[in-house]
């Protein structure tokens, strides 16, 4: 029993947990069941229920956020959509930063070490709620990724959950919009959507470009604001002795 408890067990079992997940959303696929409808027959607010279920254990499969967004928008239009996708996601979340902290924060806390590490732990453990909900808003930072870095991290549960409800709304609406409108790719609707998605898109490769100098080897660690090291001064002619 104390073997299970220990943190690399643990995170042995995080790791086959998602790639068993990830086998299982390659074979059966479940997110046809997205694409293709649901059962004829359900009550609206069943089937949008099932859907945001659906959708949020696909997610935390690691299934693509943007192919579920324009699905839950082919299914429902626009406003059901919206909902079930931002319920899906909030759910998938939620499951992903769970399973991040009751199995994989034990073995990963420790590695949380050098400057930007540790900068990030502790804005997110000061600031959890307006940081997720910058990192939710860029669409440049992966979902998956930022649930279990949340995880392992100080953050806590309604900073995390309440940011990712909000801050995954305007990207979640565009691709809504543009799966509920795909029928009329000439529409106002659509055009607007999807030029919002590219312009998001570019946006993001943007700054990650501007930024990228922070994660390559040789960069500056640390800011000296136009200061130079100051060294003892050498003296020298001065006699040792009588």
């Amino acid at each position: 029993m104390s073997l299970l408890l220990a943190p690399w067990a643990r995170l042995s079992l995080l790791v086959l947990l998602l790639a068993g997940g990830g086998v299982g959303v390659l074979l059966y696929q479940p997110q046809r069941l997205l694409s293709q409808g649901l059962p004829p027959g359900l009550p609206v607010g069943v089937a949008t229920l099932v859907f945001a279920t659906v959708y949020g254990l696909c997610t935390a499969a690691f299934v693509p956020r943007p192919l579920l967004n324009l699905a839950a928008g082919a299914v429902f239009g626009s406003v059901l959509g919206l909902f079930a996708a931002v319920a899906g996601t909030v759910l998938g979340a939620g499951i992903s930063f769970g399973l991040g902290r009751a199995l994989g924060r034990g073995a990963l806390r420790p590695l949380v070490r050098g400057r930007w590490l540790r900068a990030a732990d502790g804005q997110l453990d000061r600031h959890g709620f307006r940081s997720m909900l910058a990192i939710r808003v860029f669409p440049g930072v992966p979902f998956a990724a930022a649930n279990y870095c949340a995880a392992v991290s100080r953050c806590g549960w309604l900073p995390f959950l309440s940011a990712t409800a909000l801050g995954t709304v305007p990207n979640t609406a565009a691709y809504v919009i543009a799966g509920a409108s795909a029928a009329s790719p000439d529409s106002p609707a659509f055009l607007v959507s999807f030029g919002f998605i590219a312009v998001s898109g570019v946006v993001a490769a943007a700054v990650a470009w501007r930024k990228r100098h922070r994660l390559l080897p040789g960069a500056r660690p640390v800011a000296t604001c136009g200061l130079t090291p100051r060294h003892p001064p050498v003296v020298t002619g001065v006699p040792h002795g009588p």
